[in-house]
This record gives C-alpha cells, structure tokens and sequence, in this order.
C-alpha cells in the first residue's frame, strides 16, 4: 500500500576548485537573506540654550538695530544739514585760531549763520570732510550747515589788499603798512630806498607787516633782474643799483605811462653828454629824505644849496634811489625812447613838452606860461595854499601868497640861467621858490618847468 518514495539521484561531485587564500567560505541560504542590522549612531551631546552663544547673539541683533537707527538718524541729520540757513545775506566772520569745533558753532550761532549748534557740531564730527580751519571767511546767504562746514574745510579765506603807488619812499611805504589795521605786527626797520617794488598785495587775515616787505623786497630782485638781463648796450648805468636809481627820478618825474620811455630818454641823452639831470624831485629828497614832500615851495637857496642828491649841483647820478620805482619806469631806464630830447617842460594837459634844442625849450615855456597865467587869472586866490616867497620883499624868504603869478616848477639858479620863472612879473624879477607839495593841486609832479641848459660852476659839497 505504501509506496517508497524514490529518493532523486544524487548529483555527480562537482570538480574542485582551487582554494583561494583569505576567501571567506560561501554562506547557506538562509544566511544570505538575514538582515543585518546596522549599529546606532553616537550620541551627540545635547546643546543648552542661554549661555555665550545667546549672549553673543543678543548682541548682535542690537547692533544690527543700532546701527538702523543711526542710518535713520544720519539721514535725518544729513536731510536737515542741507537746508537753507537762517542769514539773510552774505556775511564775513572770523573764526580765531585754535578754536574748537563747539566754539565754532557757537560763533556762528551768535553771528547769526547757523540755527542749531548741535547739528552743526554733529555734522562736522561725523559727516565733514576735514578739520575746521580758523580765518576770516565769507559766508553766502541762506548758506547751510553742510554749506557752512565746506567754507570752513576748504579754508578759502577773505583776501584783502593794499596799494603802494610807484614813487612812494620806503618811510612813507612803511608809514601805509602801519595805517593798515588788518595786518599785525610791527616792521623791524625801514627798508633800503629802492629797494621795494610798489604794486598791490593781497593777504590774509593775520599776515605780518614784515611779511609784506618781504614780499615786496623778494619781487623787486625777481623784477629787477628780469629787467637788467634784458636792458640795451647804449643805457649808462654801470650796475642794477644805478638803474633803479634813474628809474626811481623817471618815476618822480611823471606819472604818465606812455613819457616814462621818453622822459628816461632825455636824462640818458644828458648822462651821455655829462649834463647835470637837474631833477627837481632830487632837490626836495636831498631836503627831507624819505618824508617824500616838502609840503612848501623850495626856496631858491634850497636849489642852490648842495647836497648829496641834489642834481643841480652834482654831476650824474645821485649815490642812490629817490623813491621806490615801479616795473614800468624799470622797463623805461632799461630800454628808453631813441630820442634826441634833451628837455621837457609842462603842457598843460597832464604830459609834457619835449625839446632837443634849447630854442625849442624856450617856446614850449612860453606856452606853459601863457597856460600858467590863464589859469591863475581864472581862479581865486587859495586862502589855504601853502604861501610862495615874495620877490619884492626885503627879507628873501618873506612870502606872498600862494596863487599869486610867477610860480614855477623848477628853474636853474644863477645869472646865466637861460629861462626865466613861469609866469615872472612884469617887473621882471624873479620868485625864489615854486611849490613842491606832493600829491596836491600844486603838486611838481603835474607842473613842472625845467631849465636843463647852460652848465653853471658847481659849488664844493658841503653838508646841507
């Protein structure tokens, strides 16, 4: 009934294989689908909050707000700062050195350019672009606080200026430097005459008087050497000093730019030919030195009367300068007029009169004087005019008063003196003096006779 069950056949051995080191032995089935199970991960240590970490966070979200708050508040500042200021016009003020950026503010405040010092302040402390400088500034109308700030920052200050006309002594330069309130400090000791280039210069609130002449000494070598490199061969004047010595007479001499080169021409023309220059100008600095003026006619004993200057008693040039000569009468020794003049006389126009013959010279007096007479003769006498001398007195330095007819520019003293005085009376004597009164209606400047002719003796030297 039972069958046996027939086992299959076992199945031939398969060949060996080599063994192979290390290999590990195949696994049974069963083994082969078991899963395995994979080992935990370690355990991270678990994090606290608080501590450093949150403290350094805390502080880092309030910086972040911090710093937006102060980007707002900038920004409202800066939106302010850039608003119209309360002046109403343009305003100078002066900052004094060493003052703090409060003490600026609270300047402006006063003199009315700012409306709040605080923001001014804050603005110069986080929002300027430099130190404030002190000085004296212009500040714009309606000018705002940044406006205000950049003034100062920029330290573009108030240029002021002074004039020194060509033809002023150093006394009287020095005299002008010392009127001036805006300069500060005193002058060591009056310069050299000469020695000055008169123009006008700018400065800053503060400067020095000394470092005005300075400056004008530093000009006057650039100038004077610029000017002496390029003089002509046929100018008689050994040195630069020589040169500014003639300049310095031309320049006394006229006041008009286009005669300086003539009027330079006719005192080369007479170095040349060993005339005296008989420069009127030279008698009254031979008097009074760098007063410059008289102030009074120079009497006719004054002309005479030899001094180291005096050019109608020396020979050539005086030992040195007159006055400080400008660039032009610089330019006018260095280079003057190809001319044969030998005189020039008062127009009546402001110019001169030029001669190269002494007839030619006495013509152009004789209409300067018909010019002199009709004036006088149109015009009251000055109660104020500084007097002249009285030709019919007995006393030879008695006076007559100013206005009356015979008054001359300048003359050679002397019985062989070949012209007579301006206007000469009609009983033909002759006034002993004419005004010299820089700067004034009767100013020599403006009104000159000269007799440059006939050589006299020349009396010996002798202190005046």
């Amino acid at each position: 009934m039972f069958r046996r069950r027939q086992e299959p056949p076992s199945p031939s051995p398969a060949p060996e294989e080599p063994s192979l080191p290390n290999r590990p032995s195949p696994r049974s089935p069963s083994e082969a689908i078991k899963p395995t199970v994979a080992p935990p991960p370690p355990e991270k240590p678990e994090r606290r909050r608080g501590g450093l970490l949150a403290t350094i966070s805390g502080f880092l979200t309030l910086g972040v707000v911090l710093a937006l708050g102060i980007l707002v508040g900038l920004t409202l500042i800066n939106r302010q700062a850039s608003e119209p200021g309360p002046l109403q016009a343009d305003k100078v003020v002066v900052i004094p050195n060493r003052s703090g950026t409060s003490e600026i503010a609270t300047i402006l405040a006063r003199e009315g350019v700012i409306d709040h010092p605080n923001l001014f302040e804050m603005t110069a402390r986080f929002g300027g672009k430099g130190p404030l400088k002190h000085g004296e500034y212009v500040f714009k109308a309606h000018a705002s606080v940044k406006d205000t700030i950049e003034t100062l920052t920029n330290g573009r200050q108030v240029q002021h200026a002074i004039t020194f006309p060509e033809g002023l002594t150093s006394e009287q330069i020095v005299a002008r430097l010392n009127d001036n309130d805006i300069l500060s400090g005193e002058i060591g000791e009056t310069p050299p005459e000469g020695s000055l280039l008169p123009d006008t210069y700018k400065f800053e609130r503060g400067a020095t008087r000394q470092q005005i002449v300075n400056l004008m000494r530093t000009k006057q070598r650039e100038v004077l050497s610029q000017i002496w490199q390029r003089r002509s061969a046929d100018v008689p004047v050994k040195t630069p000093a020589e040169m500014v010595t003639l300049a310095s007479i031309v320049e006394k001499e006229t006041g008009r730019a286009d005669e300086r080169p003539r009027v330079a021409g006719v005192f080369v023309n007479r170095l040349l030919k060993r005339m005296k220059l008989q420069s009127d100008p030279t008698i009254v600095y031979g008097l009074v030195g760098g007063r410059g003026t008289l102030g009074r006619g120079i009497l006719r004993s004054e002309i005479e009367r030899p001094t180291p200057y005096n050019t109608y008693v020396i020979e050539g040039l005086p030992p040195g300068p007159i006055a400080n000569p400008g660039r032009a009468a610089l330019e006018a020794v260095a280079n003057p007029s190809r001319t044969k003049d030998l005189y020039f006389v008062a127009d009546g126009t402001g110019g001169h009169a030029f001669a190269d013959t002494l007839e030619g010279h006495q013509r152009n007096v004789t209409r300067w004087r018909q010019v002199e007479r009709a004036r006088q003769q149109s015009q009251q006498p000055d109660a104020g005019a500084v007097d002249k001398i009285d030709p019919n007195a007995s006393d030879p330095n008695a006076t007559q008063p100013a206005g009356t007819p015979g008054r001359a520019s300048a003359y050679a003293p002397g019985s062989n003196s070949a012209l007579a005085l301006d206007g000469a009376p009609a009983d033909g004597q002759r006034p002993k003096a004419f005004d010299a009164s820089e700067g004034t209606k009767l100013d020599p400047l403006r009104n000159k006779t000269y007799d440059l002719g006939s050589p006299k003796t020349v009396p010996a030297l002798r202190n005046p």
